[in-house]
């Protein structure tokens, strides 16, 4: 039986209160939430910003991405980079590469340096350890995000030094992800990243906001399944079309709605590490900044070579291939200080 209607406030505190993954309602206030008038709202977010700054403070992380691969051997649909596309031109940074572009990124201040590519095996295990051990040595974290591989992979990369592993599963709902996955299942994504957090990677997981077939239903499911998954850290942002591929006619994702599910995330997983994503930054800079306000607490910059940034193109993303890694970072603090918050 379909559970009842409840007014914003009691739906609140249920989620803030009541938040075991277990309770009967849980999926169903999550729903309710997500379909109020904005108004209504508006005390969601003012928990998710208390929230944020008792677990959080007032810092926001900063960290760096570096994509030094755009092969990929799947067919994710929406994807930009995917196997089928022949457009664009693909390429692979050579270690010395990396290990400079790391290195400036260390020295302009960032703390955490994400080694992120498209799923290309050409990066062995033992390829892509030599990369990690560099950059650790530089006194930096590393996060990686290279996509589903084998729990050996995974083992020797831990073993190398990376500490974080982000790996999004894009959806929970099995038969939309089949639809957009024609080389996967979520099965085998979920099995993933469960075998990540065996090994002691801190796991990052996350969804898409807008994807054509997506319900309030299934966005509910999708913030439980970062709570079942045991996720320290979740990518949540809008889905952005991308020329050359299937969906590339299918509408944009709602800023406004990606800003709900954040606050929602923040509430139901207060030690969440939550970022502002670029996506939402690209199709919406002033909410990307209002996502502060509504639960976020990191931010991922792009320090890709300016040679290599328009080829890791998942989605369109103007503006982004021209800016230098320390002058970038500086821009960045100073928007981060002028939503008084403290950039780390």
């Amino acid at each position: 039986m379909k559970p009842p209607e409840q007014d914003s406030g009691s739906l609140l505190k249920l989620l803030t209160y009541e938040r075991t993954l277990e309770h009967p309602q849980l999926a169903s206030a999550l729903q309710q939430a997500l379909a109020l008038p904005e108004e209504d709202f508006v005390p969601f977010y003012d928990r998710a910003k208390e929230l944020c700054l008792r677990e959080k403070g007032r810092y926001v992380q900063l960290r760096a991405i570096i994509e030094f691969s755009n092969c990929c051997r799947r067919q994710c649909r929406y994807c930009g980079i995917r196997a089928d596309n022949t457009i664009i031109s693909r390429f692979r940074m050579r270690n010395a590469e990396i290990l400079e572009t790391a290195a400036a990124a260390a020295e302009a201040g960032y703390r955490t340096v994400i080694l992120q590519s498209a799923e290309d095996p050409w990066f062995t295990a033992d390829r892509l350890a030599e990369i990690i051990e560099g950059v650790a040595a530089l006194g930096v974290d590393v996060t990686l995000s290279v996509g589903e591989r084998t729990a050996e992979e995974y083992r020797v990369w831990k073993e190398a030094g990376a500490k974080r592993y982000l790996l999004k599963y894009e959806t929970s709902d099995s038969a939309l992800y089949r639809s957009l996955h024609a080389c996967g299942t979520l099965e085998q994504r979920i099995d993933c990243l469960r075998e990540l957090g065996k090994l002691g990677y801190e796991v990052g997981g996350g969804f898409m906001i807008g994807l054509p077939g997506q319900t309030l239903a299934t966005l509910a499911d999708d913030i439980l399944l970062l709570g079942r998954i045991g996720c320290s850290m979740a990518g949540i942002g809008p889905f952005v079309p991308s020329p050359y591929t299937p969906l590339k006619d299918a509408a944009t994702g709602s800023p406004q709605l990606t800003r709900r599910v954040l606050s929602l995330a923040r509430i139901l997983y207060p030690r969440l590490a939550l970022p502002a994503t670029t996506a939402l930054s690209v199709i919406a800079p002033e909410v990307r900044n209002a996502a502060f306000e509504a639960g976020a607490d990191v931010v991922m910059k792009t320090v890709t070579p300016n040679r290599y940034r328009q080829y890791y193109a998942i989605y369109p993303a103007p503006g982004v291939g021209t800016a230098e890694i320390a002058a970038d970072r500086k821009n960045l603090e100073e928007i981060i200080r002028s939503l008084d918050r403290i950039p780390v």
